[in-house]
């Protein structure tokens, strides 16, 4: 179980890095759309930083560092 949330967590940390690119190479663009699909990555940035966080303190109930 805590391999899988360890995986989990390596692949979330990965996504986070490419949502963050992605936002970053919209920033060069001047497309009409460039704000808005700017809000959107933010959005999606934001709500996989919250996955991962659960998905963090997941492994460290399973591997016995937290506890409530």
């Amino acid at each position: 179980m805590e391999q899988t949330l360890t995986i989990a967590l390596y692949c979330a940390m990965a996504i986070l890095v490419v949502i963050l690119a992605m936002g970053i190479i919209n920033l060069v663009r001047s497309d009409p759309e460039q704000a808005s699909r700017s809000n959107k990555l933010m959005r999606l940035r934001v709500i996989m930083q919250f996955v991962a966080i659960v998905i963090l303190v997941a492994v460290g109930v399973v591997s016995g560092a937290v506890s409530f």
